[in-house]
């Protein structure tokens, strides 16, 4: 534990911080952080809320576990700049670990879901490189979304299922789960339903599903499609809020705010989501711009005491 507080301590002081320790616990706004977790949830700091201020992928994961995090989500493109600016595998591995963090996820925009024939095959080797990188370096989970087939025409859940099969083979190799993620302003796994269904019809047992407050609304999902997901197929879920006002159709992700600050139904879901038999991974993930323009670590401070707050008493 003492070695543990160690590399904390270091974060802060690589981050210029190290005379403000004391702030671990609280917020910039006098929030108070409890420093125990509501066994249900893991608290996830996805890299997407603090990625305006271009840290780097070290300095975004020493900034999440100076602010309470012990767990996050990285962005492959920021890892890739890591590995060709001389950084390695082992060297994140050790950094993450010396920190007491884990990776529960990374996020990735390869087009294994497009109709072209050749540019998926390309996408299917470039998730298989991710992913042998990513299990180099201790993350076992990658997104899966329909980058590349956002627009119309849509493409049959069939075909989709076949190409989401073939991605999880590619897991099943390498030790590293594909979640099958839904976007709510894509015209291909838009919903609730679309996501179940290619999940349920690959009849393979590492499918899951990455759901999104923010894109449940935005797609139209009603969330009396939630519960039929199962708890089991939901191991990573993108908590944020939004506000009143803005029809799904208008809204955009840099609209996205901390979760409570907003009117999505957070208690209802999470509610639903919760898993009696291990905790889900809650992670923060959104992209304000005014969040952008503040102190990195003070953004992943409050964020970390909304989520905590939002879930209180589930």
């Amino acid at each position: 534990m003492a070695h543990l507080s160690q590399n904390r301590r270091q974060a802060l002081q690589t981050l210029g911080l190290g005379a403000s320790a004391a702030l671990l616990n609280t917020t910039a706004s006098g929030m108070s952080v409890s420093k125990k977790s509501n066994p249900a949830f893991k608290y996830s700091l996805n890299m997407s809320t603090i990625r305006g201020q271009k840290l780097g992928f070290i300095k975004e994961i020493q900034t999440a576990a100076a602010a309470g995090f012990t767990s996050v989500e990285i962005w492959l493109d920021t890892f890739q700049v890591f590995l060709q600016n001389a950084g390695s595998t082992n060297e994140a591995r050790r950094i993450i670990a010396g920190l007491g963090v884990t990776v529960e996820n990374a996020i990735g925009f390869a087009p294994w879901i497009v109709d072209d024939e050749q540019t998926r095959k390309e996408a299917l080797l470039q998730l298989e490189r991710q992913m042998n990188l990513l299990a180099e370096m201790g993350c076992h989970r990658i997104a899966a979304p329909p980058a590349g087939a956002t627009g119309l025409p849509t493409i049959s859940l069939d075909k989709i299922t076949e190409r989401y099969r073939a991605v999880l083979e590619i897991g099943k190799r390498t030790g590293v789960k594909p979640i099958l993620e839904m976007w709510g302003g894509s015209h291909n796994l838009k919903k609730i339903s679309d996501v179940l269904y290619v999940a349920a019809a690959s009849e393979h047992k590492d499918a899951s599903i990455l759901l999104d407050s923010f894109h449940i609304y935005k797609g139209g999902s009603s969330l009396n499609s939630l519960p039929l997901v199962g708890k089991n197929a939901i191991e990573v879920f993108h908590i944020n809020d939004y506000p009143a006002g803005i029809a799904p159709e208008k809204i955009s992700e840099p609209d996205r705010v901390y979760p409570g600050d907003g009117v999505a139904p957070l208690k209802q879901i999470l509610q639903i989501i919760k898993n009696p038999e291990r905790p889900t991974v809650l992670s923060l993930e959104v992209f304000n711009e005014s969040y952008y323009k503040q102190d990195a670590l003070q953004v992943a401070k409050m964020g970390l005491a909304k989520m905590k707050a939002i879930t209180q008493g589930i």
